[in-house]
This record gives structure tokens, sequence and C-alpha cells, in this order.
């Protein structure tokens, strides 16, 4: 019988909140093991966030030079390298692991590649990368296990092998001609990349328009913004049958407005939704219950139904950002230690990263409506941000709601050029309860983009 190896914690996957658990516990003393399949570090680093912003930010370049002429200089229109895009994210890629792998190596956390099961409660068995097994026990387990991209059961889907975006971020050619299945924050964001990239893009969404839980003004201004970049947005379709192979031929048989289409290219991209790493992991085996969406069952303390064991980040159902992975890795934190912390009337911030980006944080129109919470609106132009004016860059608005009695802001959506770096200020409003006029009486350096905060909330609401 193999050795049941003890220590204080097991992560089983190194995501951002399991991640963390371990270099801070580790650092604290105590015996730490972190079971990693793959990526060290979890998907952001790796295969999300971070490399999608990188390869993003070469598509803007490209565009840059593709209108060169408004700056005095010529208009470039050779074809991208793409293998150059690829080293470029790659080896952002290899130093982000590094780093990862320093933290692990200077908090005493031990990382240990390979895949894990549970295989008893709080006991994990680890088909190591290299070799043999090892089984763990934890004092306390946490499941950091994250998601992957959703493939549905389409006709022909799964056998025209399509492109998640892990491979999209991978590829060393541009497509000349990609379908996008799914007007989601990935699918916008590959979308309008590829775009620029030289691709012709095609998107096709189920729902009336592409992120579709967004305000009308929102959803209207994004698919303006693409289509006069040259993307194609097909919504209200549903897919009936997929045929062909990705990287050959592709055609999207679709059923829109009562009638059948084809839309045909040549690579096909699927972004419809993500499905959560819980499967084959034994959770059965340790009396963890799962939700009927395959995410684990968990309380506002992110205690899952088995003793001593908690889930965290994606897999538990938690908003699929990195920031609210983080925000998991406090609370668990604090549990382990006895003090009391939950997840409920958490901030969940988040950033669209198009071009220009599309911000939000608190409730929207539409759901303070539905609440039947009565508001003022303040909106303006982004052309009355000066700042946007001396950068050519003037798309879009500032748009905020606030409570008629307290003035307490409710909420904040941003579309427009650096739109994400206008969160923090309206968060920490948000967070200690203070009034708008705060923000409209600060003096805001000229000529800043925070500066047009203080015209938002200088304009006449409605």
């Amino acid at each position: 019988m193999q050795t049941v190896e003890d220590f204080d914690l097991v992560v089983l996957g190194s995501g951002e909140a399991g991640k963390y658990l371990a270099w801070t516990l580790g650092s604290q003393g105590q015996r730490v093991a972190v079971v990693e399949r793959r990526f060290i570090g979890g998907s952001c680093p790796n295969i999300a966030c971070l490399p999608s912003k990188n390869v993003i930010h070469t598509a803007k370049v490209v565009s840059y030079f593709r209108h060169g002429s408004e700056f005095g200089l010529p208009t470039i229109e050779t074809p991208v390298d793409m293998t150059v895009v690829r080293d470029r994210k790659r080896k952002m890629v290899d130093g982000l692991v590094e780093m990862h792998e320093q933290k692990f190596h200077s908090s005493g956390a031990e990382l240990i590649m390979g895949s894990g099961a549970f295989v008893a409660p709080r006991t994990i068995e680890v088909t190591l990368t290299a070799g043999g097994t090892r089984t763990l026990r934890g004092k306390n387990v946490v499941i950091s296990t994250g998601s992957r991209a959703r493939i549905d059961n389409t006709l022909g889907l799964r056998d025209a092998k399509p492109l998640t975006h892990i491979d999209a971020l991978e590829l060393d050619q541009v497509p000349p001609e990609l379908i996008i299945l799914g007007g989601g924050y990935i699918g916008l964001e590959m979308a309008q990349a590829f775009q620029r990239l030289g691709s012709q893009v095609t998107i096709i969404e189920k729902n009336p328009t592409v992120i579709h839980r967004e305000d009308s003004d929102v959803t209207r201004a994004v698919q303006e913004l693409f289509v006069e970049e040259g993307i194609r947005i097909i919504t209200g379709a549903s897919i009936e049958r997929i045929e062909g192979t990705s990287g050959e031929q592709i055609k999207a048989h679709i059923f829109q407005s009562g009638s059948f289409s084809t839309i045909e290219g040549t690579h096909l991209l699927v972004a419809g939704g993500r499905t959560p790493n819980t499967d084959n992991i034994g959770l059965q085996l340790a009396g963890i219950e799962l939700e009927s969406s395959g995410h684990i069952h968990v309380n506002n303390r992110l205690q899952t139904t088995a003793e001593g064991v908690w889930a965290v980040g994606d897999c538990a159902g938690s908003p699929h950002f990195t920031h609210i992975a983080l925000d998991d890795f406090r609370v668990v934190r604090d549990n382990l230690a006895g003090i009391d912390h939950t997840t409920s009337n958490r901030q969940v911030p988040y950033c669209l990263f198009i071009d220009p980006e599309l911000s939000h944080v608190g409730l929207s129109e539409r759901e303070a409506a539905s609440q039947l919470i009565p508001y003022r609106r303040f909106k303006i132009p982004m052309v009355a941000v000066l700042r946007t004016r001396t950068l050519g860059e003037t798309r879009g608005f500032l748009k905020a709601l606030v409570d008629t009695k307290s003035d307490h802001i409710l909420g904040f959506t941003a579309f427009g050029i650096n739109a994400g770096e206008y969160l923090a200020p309206i968060q920490l409003a948000m967070t200690a309860g203070l009034p708008y006029t705060m923000l409209r009486d600060t003096i805001l350096t000229h000529p800043t983009m925070s500066e047009g905060l203080g015209v938002l909330f200088s304009s006449k609401p409605n």
C-alpha cells in the first residue's frame, strides 16, 4: 500500500485563487502541496487573459500602421507574420511561468506536476507527469481546477475540429475566413483582433444581440464599431449543423428569421461558453456534490459539501474573471484563519478588451429597472473628455446610475479608450459609500482620462 503524505493544505490546480492560497500559507510555514496538470499558474498567464491581451495589443499596433496617413506616415498593408505574433506572446508567457516557479520556490509550497483525483475524503492520488504516483492528504483541500471552452453537441461540430481560444492564440498563419460561434467576451475580443490581423471574420450569435446582457446602448455601440471594421455579425441565429474541417473549409448551416442559410469560411472558432473542470477528478469519492451545471456546490464561504474541502474560481461557479478568483482566495484564506468572510454582495467589475474597451461595475439600467430601483442617469459622449481629442480616440461614452435619494453610485459603464482605468475610482467611491459629488468636486488633473469623471458628474442627469 502506497504511503499517504500529510499536508496542512493540498490544492488541486494552480489557478489564481489556489496559487495565492499556496503561496500565503506556505510562507507562513505550513506544509502545502499544489497539484498542476499542465499550466503552471493556471489559465490566465498561460492561455487566457494575459496571452490574449498580448495578441490584442499586437492587433491594435497593426491597425495603427494601416491608418498611418492620420499621423503623417505611409499606410502599410503588408500581411502580418503570425509566427512573430505567436512568438512574442510565447516569450511573455515563458517569463510569467518563470515568475510563478520562483514564487512557489520562495514560498515553500511544493508544486507537483501531474493529474490528481480524489480517492477518499481530503485525499488525492496524483499520477505524476514524470512517472509514478503520490497520495496526498490535506487537513484542508482546495479545488481550483478552472474551466474549459464548451463544445456543444451541434451536429458535425466536434468532427470539424474547431479552434478554441487556446488554439487561436497558437496559430502561425492568419485564418483567411474565420467563423466565430458566440458573441460574448471571448468571441468579440478574438473577432476584432483577427479582423485587424487580416482575417475576414463572421460572428454567429444565437441571441438577438452580441453581449446580450448589456444595456441596449452598449450593444448597439459595440455592433456599430464591429460593422465599421468589416466584421460580419449574424444574430438571432441557431446553428443547425457544421460541415467540413476547421483549417480547410467550413460550412455553418444556420436558421435565422424563419429561413435557412449557409455561412462559409476556412476556420471555425468556438466561443460559446465555459464548462467547469469537475469531471474525472473523483469528487463522488470525497463526498463533494455538484450543481446541475457541473459546478461544485459551495456555500457563500466557498465550502463544499465535504468537511475540510473548499472550491474556488470557475469550477465553483464564481463569475469567470481572474480578479474574482483572487477575491475567492481572500475569502478562503480568512475562513481558514477563523475570520468569517463570504462572497455575498461583492462587486463584480469587468472589462471587455476590445478597442476601444468596455468596462462596467454595479447595476445596469436593465437590472435597475427590473428591480424597480429609482435612479438618475448621467451620460456623456467620450468626445467630451478632452484627453480623447488629443489621442484622436473619441468613440464611446461614459454612463453612471445614481441613487435618487442617497446620491450613491449604483452602476457605471464606460465604452471608450482605456475604459477599464475608470473602474478603480468608481469602485472606491461605491465601496466607501461616497456620493457622486465627491468625484464631481475633486480636482482632477487636466488633460487625463479620469478628468472625464468630473465632466460626467457635472452633466445634467436624465
